[in-house]
């Protein structure tokens, strides 16, 4: 006699048997088939580079070529149309990225590698009083740079910190509108046509031959205000609506508001935004060479004589090198990557900034 055993069979909602579960699933390239691809690549451009001769521009490009073309065809052969088209994109923005990455590490590369000849103490104590051929320093010309900055800072933050809050908290009509075009039309002016315009302002008062390091800082605040401007009014924009209101409720004015509450919560904003103004500016050459002029000296007072600045140190040092042209070449790449290293500082300054004096979010 046979044993039969009824087995459960799993039933649905109207009595008859479940449908199995279908597991959604498509397939897809390992992980390594990039890897692979660019190993192809390499293998195939090494191949063309023997028979055509060695150049590395075209061994990357035809490496990146047979990358491409291997990935997105194994990707539509196995994944589909949909996934090879994002594996395409997805090889294309990173080709531009990495394309976009090649002049800047160039130019860093070769600043580092060349300023580093002269980055020594001499350089950075001793001015070029005296000097014709080895030796000297830009002590004289790094003191100028951080003294026109900060008078450039000086005058800019101020303007630019009440047009901002003029043009968020009071500007309506025709006049705030012309006072955004007017920064809008600034924000684009060349920086010669800055220098041009200090040039000619103290040029009504003191003669045309005057070069004075305030000529420099008031060349370097038109160009500073409009990103003053632009950055601090963003950051007023950001402040809610409701903490301006919540002070007019308590009785609170409404020029204490701005100070006590607008300007506070987005004071770490405005103070990055100026730090980055100040770096945009530090390096301004042309302004400069029309208002500061030059100097082998120290001269610390910006409103007597002629004053040194690194940008200009550096420009004269490569187009007037003198008898021994290898050092003053020195001096220029050095001064160059001395620069660098200030716009670097600043741009880490402003992040330091924005991380503590940003409003904490309990």
């Amino acid at each position: 006699m046979t044993d039969v055993r009824a087995t459960a069979v799993p039933t649905g909602a109207a009595g008859g048997p479940r449908p199995a579960p279908v597991r959604l699933g498509t397939r897809s390239l390992p992980r390594w088939a990039p890897l692979a691809a660019l190993a192809v690549g390499a293998l195939v451009a090494g191949a063309v580079m023997l028979v055509t001769g060695f150049s590395l521009v075209g061994f990357l490009v035809v490496t990146a070529l047979v990358l491409v073309v291997v990935l997105v065809g194994a990707s539509r052969a196995v994944e589909g149309g949909r996934k090879a088209t994002d594996r395409l994109v997805t090889c294309l923005v990173t080709g531009a990225f990495l394309l976009a990455l090649i002049p800047l590490v160039s130019v860093t590369w070769t600043v580092v590698s060349r300023g580093a000849t002269r980055f020594d103490v001499q350089f950075f104590t001793y001015s070029m009083r005296g000097v014709v051929g080895e030796g000297g320093g830009a002590y004289h010309a790094i003191m100028g740079t951080l003294i026109i900055s900060a008078l450039a800072a000086v005058i800019s933050v101020p303007i630019g910190l009440l047009t901002a809050v003029y043009l968020v908290e009071y500007g309506r009509g025709s006049l705030a509108r012309a006072i955004t075009f007017l920064v809008d039309v600034m924000t684009g002016i060349p920086s010669i046509v800055a220098g041009l315009f200090a040039f000619a302002l103290f040029s009504l008062f003191l003669g045309p031959g005057a070069r004075l390091g305030i000529m420099g800082s008031v060349a370097l605040s038109v160009l500073m205000i409009p990103l003053v401007v632009r950055s601090t009014e963003e950051m007023l924009k950001l402040v809610p609506n409701e903490l301006r209101e919540a002070s007019y409720a308590l009785g609170v004015p409404k020029w204490l508001t701005i100070v006590k509450v607008v300007l506070r919560t987005s004071v770490a904003g405005i103070a990055t935004g100026v730090t980055l103004a100040i770096a945009r500016v530090i390096g301004e050459t042309a302004p400069l060479l029309v208002t500061v002029g030059s100097t082998a000296t120290v001269n610390l007072n910006p409103f007597e004589g002629r004053m040194a600045a690194l940008p200009v140190f550096s420009y004269f040092s490569v187009t007037q090198p003198g008898s021994n042209p290898e050092f003053s070449v020195d001096r220029a790449w050095t001064a160059a990557l001395t620069l660098v290293i200030l716009v670097m500082l600043f741009n880490l300054l402003a992040r330091v900034i924005s991380k503590v004096f940003s409003p904490k979010a309990r």
